[in-house]
């Protein structure tokens, strides 16, 4: 209640939206879920009118949050005016008293924390609005490796928790990889989207040079053949800011690396781990709120596009992308 209630009372206040005029209610937590639910107390905390829409979302992980806004889109689109998301996690239930270390980081890593975020698609809104919601992509890992590199069970002692796979950044770079072959197109300039598809075009080539070369032979020409690396594409060159998952530093390592960001890119997601650890689905908009009200070294303009990126157990990973109006 205490992160729960605050977070949804300041969003409402900030946007000067009356409990009442909500219309959907989207609350995700991944490790508890309580009965009544946990919309069913914000519902009856705030007043909430008797036929708001509501839907509470667990065991998703730290990617719940882009789901929740997802789903808040799309509900809008049917009719309704206002939406009001929560992400939040709760860990104090679930903390692990076992000595197993695949399990043991979760107690280290994570921390409570929560978020809400109001959203409307009344055009009159529009004028006070901080950001215009773009895209949303899903991608869910459907193979055992993705479905086991995040799992709640037991360990030799009976102690439950949650334990972490050595896999898990292996098979977040290859779900990402995956989003982004979704989300590209949507936002990359034309001539990125030329790059990626000409050294797709080029491996192929190669590779089917290669293999006529060995059926006649020729292995040894076959081998001297180049090898061209799949081309990434800079997504510099559409998004000013990013939002990444704080889930460990070695997350935030990896993607600046393979996306070839600067260290001001990733410096909200560094600072969000430094001063509040992994707050799982919320984590992203304590780095928006560090990208509005603190950032100095990238300065948030309006026009400024804004990619957030989240991983989750399934495994899964998001995306969206948002217009500072």
């Amino acid at each position: 209640e205490a992160v729960i209630f605050d977070v949804v009372e300041n969003a409402l206040k900030k946007a000067n939206v009356h409990p009442r005029e909500i219309d959907v209610l989207v609350i995700n937590c991944s490790l508890f879920s309580p009965t009544p639910s946990l919309c069913a107390m914000v519902t009856s905390h705030f007043g909430m009118r008797q036929d708001v829409a509501t839907f509470n979302l667990a065991g998703m992980g730290c990617s719940a949050s882009l789901i929740s806004i997802d789903l808040a889109k799309r509900l809008l689109g049917k009719g309704h005016r206002k939406a009001l998301v929560v992400s939040t996690e709760i860990i104090t239930p679930n903390l692990y008293h076992g000595n197993s270390r695949g399990f043991l980081i979760q107690n280290t890593l994570f921390r409570c924390g929560g978020a809400a975020i109001v959203l409307s698609n009344n055009w009159l809104d529009g004028s006070r609005a901080w950001y215009k919601l773009l895209h949303t992509v899903r991608v869910q890992g459907t193979d055992d490796v993705a479905y086991e590199c995040v799992y709640e069970a037991e360990d030799e002692s009976g102690e439950r928790g949650v334990r972490l796979s050595k896999d898990i950044v292996k098979v977040a770079g290859k779900t990402m990889e995956k989003n982004f072959t979704t989300l590209g197109p949507q936002v990359l300039p034309f001539t990125e989207q030329a790059k990626v598809v000409w050294s797709v075009i080029l491996r192929l080539i190669l590779k089917q040079l290669g293999l006529a070369l060995k059926s006649n032979g020729a292995e040894g020409m076959a081998t001297k053949l180049p090898k061209v690396k799949p081309y990434v594409p800079d997504f510099k060159r559409c998004i000013d800011h990013f939002c990444i998952h704080a889930g460990g530093r070695a997350v935030i390592d990896g993607i600046e690396k393979n996306m070839q960001l600067e260290a001001f890119h990733t410096e909200p997601s560094r600072m969000t781990l430094l001063n509040f650890g992994n707050t799982s689905s919320s984590s992203i908009w304590y780095e928006l709120e560090y990208i509005h009200y603190q950032q100095k070294s990238n300065p948030l303009k309006k026009g400024d596009r804004i990619m957030q990126v989240a991983f989750g157990s399934g495994f899964k990973c998001t995306s969206g992308v948002w217009l500072k109006v």
